[in-house]
C-alpha cells in the first residue's frame, strides 16, 4: 500500500501590528515540526529586507511585496514545505491572492484590541506613528481590512497561547482531510 502524504498547506496569520502573530507563528511552527511537518515561516519583516531593502510602505510597494510573498509561499508549497505567513497584509486582496494560488489555505485572524497592541509594541511602531515619524501604520494611519470569513479567529487578549494553537491545529487537520 502506498503512503498517502497530505498536500502541503499555508496558514496566513493576519492582524494588527503587535497583535501576537509572530508568537503564534513560532509556537505553531514548533508544534507542527514536532508532528513531523516541514514548515517555513515567511515573516514579513525578514522577507521585506530582501525584496525591498529600503521600504517606503506605500501602496504600490505593498502591492508588489504581498504578491511576491504569496508567490514565494506557493513555490515552497509546490516543493512540499508547509508555510506560515506571519504578515499583517492589511488589505483583503493581499490574502485573497494567496488563497487563489494555494489550494490548502487557512486564514487566521489574530484579533487584539488596538490599545493592547499599543501596550505590547516592542518595535515602537505605534509610538513612531503617533509622533508622525511613520505615516502608514495599518490600523492606526491606514485601514486594516479584517477578514470577512477567516477559517479561524483567535483573540490574543482573551485566549491563551495553548488554546490558540489548538484551534489552529484542529483547523489544519480538518483542511488536510478535505
Amino acid at each position: 500500500m502506498k503512503n498517502v502524504v497530505p498536500k502541503p498547506f499555508a496558514v496566513w496569520l493576519t492582524g494588527l501590528p503587535s497583535s501576537g502573530k509572530s508568537t503564534i507563528a513560532r509556537t505553531l511552527s514548533k508544534k507542527l515540526e514536532e508532528f513531523g511537518f516541514k514548515v517555513q515561516i515567511l515573516e514579513s519583516d525578514e522577507v521585506r529586507k530582501l525584496l525591498t531593502p529600503s521600504p517606503r510602505y506605500d501602496e504600490r510597494e505593498r502591492d508588489y511585496f504581498y504578491r511576491a510573498l504569496a508567490v514565494i509561499g506557493k513555490y515552497l508549497i509546490d516543493n512540499g514545505i508547509n508555510v506560515i505567513f506571519d504578515a499583517t497584509a492589511h488589505k483583503r486582496r493581499y490574502r485573497d491572492y494567496a488563497r487563489e494560488l494555494i489550494e490548502k489555505f487557512i486564514e487566521v485572524y489574530v484579533f487584539c484590541p488596538i490599545d493592547i497592541c499599543i501596550e505590547r509594541d516592542k518595535k515602537g511602531l505605534y509610538k513612531l506613528a503617533m509622533e508622525g515619524k511613520i505615516t502608514t501604520l495599518p490600523g492606526l494611519q491606514v485601514p486594516y481590512e479584517e477578514p470577512l470569513n477567516p477559517e479561524v479567529k483567535v483573540d490574543t487578549y482573551k485566549e491563551n497561547l495553548d488554546e490558540i494553537i489548538s484551534k489552529i491545529i484542529a483547523t489544519i487537520i480538518k483542511k488536510l482531510i478535505e
